[in-house]
């Protein structure tokens, strides 16, 4: 069983621009959202950094961060 790459760490004397570090997804009460797999909802309920429960009107769904199938309208 082999081990996970470990991420690069940056040189401060690199001559290249440092990664960017994606900024985390944030979403509140109200929030339209659209899912890839749910379509289109409404935040009903935020657990912050942790998951949001959201309303798609068939049906509610608590999606779990990092939210990578989820985006704000």
């Amino acid at each position: 069983m082999t081990k996970p790459a470990a991420p690069k760490r940056y040189l401060p004397t690199s001559p290249f621009k440092a990664p960017a570090t994606p900024t985390p997804k944030q979403f509140a009460v109200g929030d339209r959202v659209t899912h890839d797999i749910y379509g289109l909802g409404r935040a009903i309920a935020v657990e912050e950094g942790i998951a949001v429960l959201v309303d798609f009107g068939s049906m509610q769904q608590r999606i779990m961060s990092p939210y990578t199938k989820m985006s704000k309208l």
